[in-house]
């Protein structure tokens, strides 16, 4: 049997049972030699064995090759990296996951999904490694920006929208990092604790729903679990992901470092080492040596091959032309609109048409779209939030200042109707940590990326902000990064306040769109925004003496529930240029289902999009409520529309570590609204039978 027949004979029947039958027959017919070249990356560093693939180019220019037996037609793994767009070449820059979250919108992720995939497959590559679904516990944390938010049912909405629409084009879906990994300039040797409840209710939620929707692989993390590598890590990954979910695909390390025991990581179901052979490169002599089995080789080897078999043969391949096409381009722009947040607005905006705006800060001119680590995406072009303007206003109608002072253009800039600053951070305060491997904390302090050591803006730009409001009209303020910043000593000055995150290669135009009304804002906090730092929980730096933190189960707005606190601005918050009212509110359990249905009136003039969330709790020793499901809903101006949110009722259950499995309460409450906070303004009772 070669690779084609297997590919036929699974299609005739293309069930689990015979997935796994004609891997294990396809199997058979490799040599010891062939299995073992397929349990390793190749060509990463070298070519021709001495030519440095990195020397000139970037991370990732090319798709990083594993396995693939050549004699018998088996293709070979050909990854790219994401999630923000595909790594290789000029490809069509999207927002960050983090803004792509703040829509709100699992059907936009799809279509993101789908262009993705298209890039992807122009580009040679069927194993996309760009779902990225870590919990955001503390927005200290620097790749903060290539998620979707501190709530395990956004994660997984979000995920399994770019699961799905990955795979349905052919191509491997990844998610990652597997698990708890939520900590950067420590990533490598920080070692998580957390019981079993917070690890099923918490921090796997999302995964197993990839997993559910048919991803066929996933990546192991660089941070330790109990002690154990993620990678090296048998409860992980097999007593969790293949025992208790059933997991069918298989799994790669995290790059370079992911694996440090190649016996202990095999054994453990960490079936490639990425990027390139390295500790794998015992497994011979661990073979001959009785560390490993025959038995552990060919069950990864079978992993590999059933994830090949089941999702490559439906690739087709599309023209380069696909690559950054206007279709991809408008699709980056609606993401973008979508995505960014609205947090104040006094009734400056919308501007109005022909009016005078300066654009002020560091950022105002300067191509900002995130992280220049492993996720950096490469676009032929980029929009700033100044030309974006130009393009809407005019450019007779933009003044531009660049820097954190008005000083050089202040007359000017005071004759302008309104002033937008735009601060934050780029890639430099946070983001995939350049000088951790150096473990040289101070280089990160200087700008290398990382963890955030602050949760403010910086104080340069805080100064800026306060000679602006104090000395020009309609200030808005435009905040660029990848999670929350405490603001809460700025906040009232400014006219106006928004997020919109990195926001890809069309932010610019997104962001004028958005400013002059002809395009409303919709976007709602994927996180909390805090009143203080240290309502966050706690996090650990290189500087710090232990290695070791404890992940509770109460973060974001769990934690500010169970301490009876409230937000700056909530989980769920985003303002519009017009009012949405929430009536006659209705929920019903229907066999394996529950459905809540809302009443949203649009009260205002402008057409809109509202998120309709629905909370759940339960009396015991749980969170006040979790958010269970969620729908964006478009109403016109002055319409009615009825909305339903429909979760499934297992999604009520919790985690019992003694049975371990999961169990009903009696009695649950359900809380609906436009964010955690407001929903807790309208709750009803619900039982469970």
């Amino acid at each position: 049997m070669d690779f084609k027949q297997a590919v036929k004979a699974y299609n005739e029947n293309p069930t689990d049972e015979n997935l796994y039958r004609v891997a294990s027959e396809l199997r058979g017919e490799l040599t010891p030699g062939e299995k073992l070249k397929m349990l390793s990356g190749k060509k990463f560093f070298f070519r021709n064995g001495h030519d440095l693939i990195f020397k000139g180019r970037k991370y990732n220019h090319r798709p990083c090759i594993s396995g693939g037996a050549k004699r018998l037609g088996i293709p070979e793994v050909a990854f790219t990296d994401g999630p923000r767009g595909i790594v290789m070449g000029d490809s069509t820059c999207f927002p960050v996951p983090m803004s792509r979250g703040a829509s709100f919108n699992p059907e936009l992720e799809y279509e993101i999904g789908l262009a993705m995939a298209d890039e992807a497959i122009a580009r040679e590559a069927n194993y996309f490694a760009g779902i990225c679904i870590n919990l955001l516990r503390n927005p200290r944390w620097g790749r903060a920006q290539e998620t979707y938010g501190e709530d395990p049912c956004l994660l997984s909405a979000m995920g399994v929208a770019l699961t799905k629409a990955v795979q349905e084009k052919g191509v491997i879906a990844c998610p990652k990092h597997y698990a708890v990994n939520s900590i950067e300039n420590i990533r490598f040797d920080v070692d998580v604790q957390c019981d079993d409840v917070t690890l099923h209710e918490v921090y796997l939620p999302h995964f197993k729903a990839c997993i559910d929707a048919g991803a066929m692989s996933i990546m192991g993390a660089y941070n330790l679990f109990r002690g154990d590598h993620c990678c090296e890590s048998k409860y992980l990954l097999k007593d969790i992901l293949r025992d208790k979910w059933g997991f069918t695909g298989f799994t790669i390390s995290d790059f370079l470092m992911g694996v440090r025991n190649a016996p202990k990581a095999l054994k453990a179901g960490m079936d490639i080492e990425m990027p390139q052979i390295m500790h794998y490169a015992t497994l011979p002599l661990d073979l001959k040596r009785g560390k490993i089995s025959a038995e552990d080789i060919n069950n990864s080897v079978e992993s590999i091959l059933r994830g090949l078999i089941k999702i490559t043969p439906r690739i087709k391949r599309p023209s380069r032309s696909v690559v950054a096409c206007k279709e991809h381009r408008d699709l980056a722009y609606r993401a973008a609109a979508e995505g960014t947040v609205l947090l104040k607005n006094n009734g400056v905006l919308p501007l109005a048409k022909g009016a005078k705006i300066a654009v002020v800060g560091r950022y105002a001119d300067k191509i900002n779209l995130g992280d220049h680590g492993s996720s950096s995406v490469h676009p032929p072009y980029a929009v700033t939030p100044y030309k974006g303007l130009c393009n809407v206003f005019g450019k007779e109608n933009v003044v531009l200042c660049e820097g954190t002072s008005i000083t050089p253009k202040e007359s000017e800039i005071k004759k302008c109707d309104a002033v937008i600053l735009c601060v934050g951070s780029d890639y430099l305060q946070e983001g995939e940590n350049l000088a951790n491997f150096s473990k040289n904390d101070d280089l990160q302090q200087k700008g290398m990326g990382g963890d955030r050591y602050s949760l403010r803006i910086p104080e340069e730009e805080v100064t800026l902000i306060r000679h602006a409001c104090a000395s020009c009209r309609n200030v808005i303020v435009n905040i660029i990064g990848g999670s929350a910043y405490v603001i809460e000593e700025w906040k009232e000055q400014p006219a106006a306040i928004l997020h919109s995150f990195y926001s890809g290669m069309e932010g610019g135009n997104a962001l004028a769109a958005l400013l002059s009304g002809r395009e409303n804002f919709s976007g709602h906090l994927p996180f909390t925004v805090a009143k203080s730092e240290d309502d966050y929980p706690g996090f650990l730096f290189p500087g710090d003496k232990t290695r070791k933190i404890d992940y509770s189960g109460y973060h974001g707005y769990t934690l500010l529930d169970s301490e009876g606190k409230t937000a700056a601005y909530p989980f769920g918050f985003g303002l519009s240029y017009t009012e949405f009212r929430y009536s006659r509110i209705k929920a019903q359990v229907k066999d394996d289902t529950v459905e809540v249905s809302v009443s949203v009136k649009n009260a205002g003039e402008y057409d809109g999009k509202t998120v309709v969330q629905v909370y759940a709790g339960a009396p015991g020793d749980h969170p006040v409520k979790t958010l269970k499901g969620f729908s964006k809903v478009f109403v016109p101006a002055g319409e009615n529309v009825r909305a339903v949110v429909s979760f499934k009722k297992d999604d009520l259950r919790f985690y019992n570590p003694e049975t371990e499995d999961w169990y009903f309460e009696k009695e649950y409450t359900l809380y609906v609204g436009k964010d955690s906070e407001d929903a807790m303004n309208k709750k009803f009772e619900i039982e469970i039978n």
